[in-house]
């Protein structure tokens, strides 16, 4: 039996071009695929939020000079992008409908977001990706990935991060000293200002009691283990104590 029946995986483009310097990386995202499908396999339903960062960065518009408004654009159209070739990835290995969702108007490529549709389409068993974040600016997708779980009523946020397997006490590639969180309460990460998601993300999660899971996506089976009740990485909930992971658990 499942820890979770529903969950949303909310996940970055970065995680698409996999370490090089390319917009997407073949390894890369069979590796997503194949950790999107642990899950469902298990029976749980997935719902993603996924980001732009392989196609366009915040980093390129400060070069650029590029108005913050326009570059959320861009970047909001990046996720459609991303969201039709993880649709395309996942039909190149598997018949399961997949279901991509958007905040901005785009007909012809992905079908607009309404709440109680991309519920149902849950509930039918098919894998629902979220682009185009809310659909305005100023607003990264860690914000709209809890608002949205919220709404399509999901019982925990799997955060995959890049490399970083959790919520550490400093920058664990600065400093090998630095210990991992097992688990923090929502208050926690507040107060110590661990900028593991946008604090207004962070907030939204606490005030409805949603868990977040942070874990290394790079480490194959991580989502099926948390699925089945492992806490891998760094758990993050209202039931959570400040505790850190036992230095064999890494």
């Amino acid at each position: 039996m499942t820890r979770y029946k529903r969950i949303m995986i909310k996940l970055s483009g970065g995680a698409m071009a996999g370490s090089g310097s390319a917009i997407f990386d073949k390894e890369a995202i069979e590796h997503i695929v194949a950790q999107i499908l642990s899950a469902t396999e298990l029976g749980c339903q997935v719902a993603l939020m996924v980001g732009g960062g392989n196609i366009f960065r915040g980093n390129i518009a400060e070069q650029w000079r590029i108005e913050r408004a326009e570059a959320d654009n861009m970047g909001m159209l990046g996720t459609v992008i991303n969201g039709v070739m993880l649709r395309a990835a996942i039909n190149a290995k598997v018949d399961t409908d997949v279901r991509v969702m958007t905040a901005i108007q785009i007909n012809q490529i992905a079908e607009p977001y309404i709440r109680l549709r991309a519920a149902r389409h849950l509930d039918k068993g098919s894998i629902v990706v979220l682009v185009g974040g809310i659909g305005q600016p100023y607003v990264t997708t860690d914000y709209p990935a809890v608002q949205r779980a919220l709404e399509m009523r999901c019982e925990a946020i799997l955060a995959a991060k890049h490399g970083v397997d959790g919520v550490f006490t400093d920058d664990p590639k600065a400093n090998p000293a630095a210990r991992r969180y097992k688990s923090l309460t929502y208050d926690d990460v507040i107060s110590q200002d661990l900028r593991v998601m946008d604090q207004s993300a962070m907030l939204l999660a606490r005030d409805h009691g949603l868990p977040i899971h942070l874990f290394n996506f790079d480490r194959p089976g991580c989502i099926r283990r948390i699925c089945l009740g492992e806490d891998t990485g760094t758990y993050i909930g209202r039931d959570a104590t400040l505790s850190l992971a036992r230095e064999a658990d890494g």
